[in-house]
């Protein structure tokens, strides 16, 4: 390589630098899609997805919980139509194809960009031989805190049935567990007396929660959005001898002013932002200071570079970040390699105990020591998904 060569190959990402010495990296072209539909439970499957190149090299991805579901199936289809045959630094183009009809496709559109987004980063780093978050930035650590998450596991949803998922995760090794225990709240038309009926059982299974878990480990309760701004307002000091980590999504997200209120009388952290698209979503969020911490779903933020956008965005306010992501092993790898490269990144999110079968999705297999996750130095996000399991449950595959 000529010097001109090597100072521009310099000046460039690990990826394109190493594109740019290697010119067989740069005729890598895209080449086909899989997705599959893995069974979980009541709560939704996990659809995932695998990018193929000219190359051999694959790259995978999650979409899960885009609703309805087939809407993301038929997008992914019409997203890898822009992908054939192009090279696999196409990260933002596919957003700038993808993005204007985002907004009127509720969640689908956003899972079905992400996930093919995940794929190429994925693809990019074994292409070039480095780690994911080689190509964001380089890591600032190699152990990721998780706390896990009961909701989508308790089946009987007293305070017991609660309590005893939540001892199941303490001997699991988590030190912080989270759950929704206003989940079955009426309508914020209902009358009163059945809302505060269900408001007080919510408090006794959050309650109930932190007696199984002791004093010293951390206690998240997230609202899911069931209250309106009055009950809302008075929902923070109810649950202040709880002791939690945070509280999260007490109200709807619109309008803005509500949370805002509530993060500010709150004496705990707020959290939220879980279903909100791409930086020019967070960015009013952030700044009419609805939380103090930012939860971006790499599933549902548009990838993982807008997550590392988002995540800039709320360096810059202040805030931590602690990505959303109640869904298979794929997604948890995935906005772990970019929260390595985050000096705001606070915690991660694990769905805890929906399927006994979970860390043998991946190869190797999921392995978390303590509630921590350890990202390998392998390339790209350093997994492949299990055949045995994965493959019955493919739903589409195409190839140009």
């Amino acid at each position: 390589m000529n010097r001109r060569r090597l100072l521009q190959a310099a000046a460039l990402s690990p990826a394109a630098a190493r594109a740019a010495a290697d010119p067989a990296i740069s005729r890598i072209k895209i080449t086909g899609l899989e997705i599959f539909r893995i069974p979980v439970n009541r709560r939704g499957d996990w659809l995932l997805v695998r990018l193929h190149t000219s190359a051999g090299i694959s790259g995978i991805g999650e979409a899960s919980h885009g609703r309805p579901e087939q809407d993301t199936v038929s997008l992914l289809g019409k997203y890898f139509e822009f992908l054939k045959g192009r090279g696999i630094f196409e990260a933002e183009p596919l957003r700038a194809e993808a993005e204007p009809g985002i907004a009127g496709l509720t969640q689908a559109g956003a899972c079905a960009l992400s996930g093919l987004e995940q794929c190429l980063w994925d693809i990019q780093g074994k292409a070039v031989g480095v780690p994911a978050c080689d190509l964001f930035g380089g890591r600032l650590q190699t152990r990721l805190r998780n706390y896990a998450n009961i909701n989508r596991s308790t089946e009987e949803r007293t305070p017991a049935g609660f309590a005893r998922m939540a001892e199941a995760a303490v001997r699991a090794g988590f030190d912080a567990i989270k759950l929704a225990p206003f989940d079955d709240m009426p309508r914020l038309d209902a009358a009163g007396d059945v809302i505060e009926r269900f408001t007080r059982l919510g408090i006794e299974r959050a309650a109930a929660v932190r007696k199984a878990i002791g004093p010293d480990r951390d206690l998240l309760v997230d609202a899911h959005s069931h209250f309106d701004a009055e009950r809302g307002l008075r929902l923070p000091a109810r649950l202040e001898a709880l002791n939690l980590f945070w509280l999260e999504e007490v109200t709807p997200p619109r309008p803005l002013h509500n949370l805002a209120a509530i993060n500010r009388i709150a004496k705990m952290q707020t959290a939220g932002g879980e279903s909100i698209y791409g930086a020019r979503g967070f960015y009013p969020y952030i700044a009419a200071q609805a939380v103090d911490i930012v939860m971006p779903d790499v599933k549902y933020c548009g990838g993982m570079l807008e997550l590392k956008k988002i995540a800039a965005l709320a360096e810059g306010a202040g805030l931590q970040v602690a990505p959303h992501g109640p869904a298979s092993p794929v997604g948890n790898v995935a906005a772990a390699h970019v929260c390595a490269t985050m000096s705001n990144f606070l915690i991660l999110e694990f769905s805890f105990g929906e399927v006994d079968w979970r860390a043998d999705l991946i190869e190797p297999r999921e392995e978390l020591v303590k509630g921590y996750l350890n990202l390998s130095g392998r390339p790209g996000l350093g997994i492949t998904l299990n055949e045995k399991l994965a493959g019955p449950h493919r739903i589409s595959s195409e190839r140009a």
